[in-house]
């Protein structure tokens, strides 16, 4: 029961997405909505991350089970990939680069800011 719980909240958070981007004129996924939105309740303490957390550990283990269908698509599709092959290596790499950056700035900020207050307290 207890995994039926977290899972009903995860499918939620899922839902409430899906009908934002419907309601919503704007070009963000579904799944981005769902995010924040259970981002902002874990944030305000409406939910606490143990509510969630047997079923979050769940998914993330077969997380590469979920990929398969992609994989084989891919592979299905791979004439109209080949066309576009390194265009789309050249975004995925530029992409990945300023992810990483971004990734570093903020972390650095974050370490930074937690050192300012500890020495402040």
């Amino acid at each position: 029961m207890k995994y039926l719980k977290q899972f009903t909240w995860i499918l939620f958070f899922t839902f409430l997405g899906e009908a934002l981007t419907w309601l919503l004129p704007l070009p963000i996924p579904a799944a981005i909505y769902g995010i924040l939105l259970l981002l902002g309740v874990l944030g305000l303490g409406w939910v606490r991350p143990s509510q969630l957390e047997d079923a979050a550990g769940w998914l993330l283990a077969i997380m590469p089970v979920l990929f398969v269908a992609p994989a084989v698509n891919l592979i299905e599709y791979w004439s109209l990939v080949s066309e576009q092959l390194f265009p789309i290596l050249g975004v995925i790499v530029i992409s990945t680069v300023v992810v990483f950056f971004v990734s570093g700035r903020v972390t650095q900020t974050m370490q930074d800011l937690r050192e300012r207050k500890e020495g402040k307290l």
